[in-house]
Order: C-alpha cells, then sequence, then structure tokens
C-alpha cells in the first residue's frame, strides 16, 4: 500500500523549483533573441565601422580581370587617391551603381579602381562591355583570397585609398549621386585633387 504521508516534504520543493527554473531559461533567451532581432532592425548596415579605416591597404597581388595570366598588386594605387570598388555581375545592388560609377570616373578625376569578387570572369568581362567600363584597373579574386583581409563581406564595398596607401574610408552599399556627393567626395577632397 503506498502512504500519502511523505516522512521528506522538503525534497518535493527544490525539484519543483528546479523544474520551473529550467523552463524558464529558454523563456529567457527567446525574449532576448527577440529583443536583439527588432534591435538590429533599426540600424544601418553601411555603417559598420571598419577596423581597416586609417591603415594601410593590405599588400597583395591578384590576377587582372581585363587581363588574364597578368598579377597585378596593391602598390599601384599609390600616388593617387583611388576609389577601389568591389562588385560582381551576380549583384543586383552592383547593377544599380554602376552607371554612377562610370559618370564618377568620367567626370571627377578620381582613380576608379575595381574589385571583382566571387565571379565568373565571363560574366565579369560581359557585364563591363554591356554597362560600361569605369575601371582604370581591376582585380580578380574570384575565391576571395584577398576580400577577406579586407574584410569583405557583401558587395558592393567600396574604399577610399589615399595617395600614401591609406585607406580612409569604407562605405557598405551602393553609391548613388547623393552618396558620392555627400558622403565619399569630401572624404577624396581631404587627399587630392578632383576635376
Amino acid at each position: 500500500m503506498k502512504s500519502d504521508n511523505n516522512p521528506h516534504p522538503e525534497k518535493d520543493q527544490p525539484r519543483s523549483a528546479s523544474r520551473y527554473f529550467f523552463y524558464l531559461i529558454p523563456l529567457v533567451v527567446f525574449i532576448l533573441l527577440v529583443w536583439l532581432f527588432f534591435k538590429g532592425l533599426g540600424l544601418d548596415p553601411s555603417k559598420v565601422p571598419s577596423p581597416l579605416v586609417d591603415k594601410p591597404l593590405p599588400a597583395f597581388q591578384l590576377e587582372s580581370l581585363k587581363d588574364p595570366g597578368k598579377m597585378i598588386g596593391s602598390d599601384l594605387l599609390k600616388g593617387k587617391v583611388s576609389l577601389v570598388n568591389v562588385w560582381a555581375s551576380w549583384c543586383p545592388s552592383c547593377r544599380q551603381e554602376h552607371a554612377e560609377l562610370v559618370q564618377i570616373a568620367r567626370e571627377s578625376g578620381v582613380q576608379v579602381i575595381g574589385f571583382n569578387w566571387k565571379d565568373e570572369r565571363a560574366a565579369a568581362l560581359e557585364m563591363l562591355h554591356r554597362f560600361g567600363d569605369p575601371y582604370a584597373m581591376v582585380f580578380y579574386d574570384p575565391n576571395n583570397q584577398v576580400g577577406i583581409d579586407l574584410g569583405v563581406y557583401g558587395a558592393p564595398e567600396t574604399f577610399i585609398v589615399d595617395p600614401n596607401g591609406i585607406i580612409r574610408h569604407k562605405r557598405i552599399g551602393p553609391i548613388d549621386r547623393k552618396v558620392w556627393e555627400e558622403e565619399m567626395l569630401p572624404v577624396i577632397q581631404q587627399y587630392g585633387p578632383t576635376k
């Protein structure tokens, strides 16, 4: 026969409290994740700080997109202000900004350098043929060999590199006329002449 009299009722108390605590942990974690999600929705992804700003552009050599087999290096950027644009033919935002880059290259006197990232050579060359080629040269990085050193995690991203090879600004997202005039051009004018 089972007795209803428990000689040690205090042993049941901690087990019951720990059971509630066990169920409370996932609820608290869920609430924190929801809060972080909604907080993140209010952030501007183009404002992500780069640890490379005000530091030298990492030295690298990559194959030229336009001249297969020819190696070109980051040392070619020294001597003038450069706008280094990370792009890919598969990237809709890159296509969106492309006409603006063509205009910037034509009108500003700034050296515009392409950094073709995680792309197929034929598709990238076709895009330049079809929409115009704003680039003085294009580094080809199909396997993210150098992109990772630059902290690239998406396209388009654009760096302003001064004549001494120092990264002065990083823009995440497409460049339009407003971004060019209000964000990029003032930085460029600090470090070199424009037309």
